[in-house]
């Protein structure tokens, strides 16, 4: 199941980071956003969705996401949440911004604390979004 995000209203890039925010301290989801599509650096983008047994180069490409998010977000990644953040399926974005996608099913308050936790990062940048829950 994805979670599409649908900021209304500007700051939109200020939004997009921080709903990163968000994500890195979810560990049941991925994520995927218009920004990160258009900025990720060939190192990362070369890797995504292949099983880590397959990659040539698991330092290289810890090292990557985590300065990736670093430098945008300033938040820090995790080593093991490396592995697993970032979506293989850019293309499932269309007309969204962003999306959270669940490893499992979420429940409802797994929904809920995700609501929570974007209502509070939004509300000090002044943006609406909207919400949508798909399989």
């Amino acid at each position: 199941m994805r979670s599409y995000i649908k900021i209304i209203g500007p700051p939109i890039l200020k939004a997009i980071k921080e709903l990163e925010k968000v994500a890195v301290d979810i560990p049941q989801v991925c994520i995927m956003d218009e920004a990160i599509l258009r900025d990720i650096p060939r190192s990362i983008a070369r890797d995504i969705g292949e099983p880590i047994e397959y990659r040539t180069n698991v330092m290289g490409y810890t090292e990557s996401v985590k300065g990736f998010f670093s430098s945008r977000t300033g938040v820090r990644v995790k080593t093991e949440r490396c592995h697993n953040i970032i979506s293989q399926s850019g293309e499932a974005l269309g007309e969204y911004d962003f999306f959270f996608e669940w490893f499992e099913d979420p429940n409802v308050e797994q929904l809920n604390y995700l609501i929570e936790k974007i209502d509070k990062i939004l509300e000090p940048l002044g943006c609406y979004y909207t919400i949508i829950n798909k399989k």
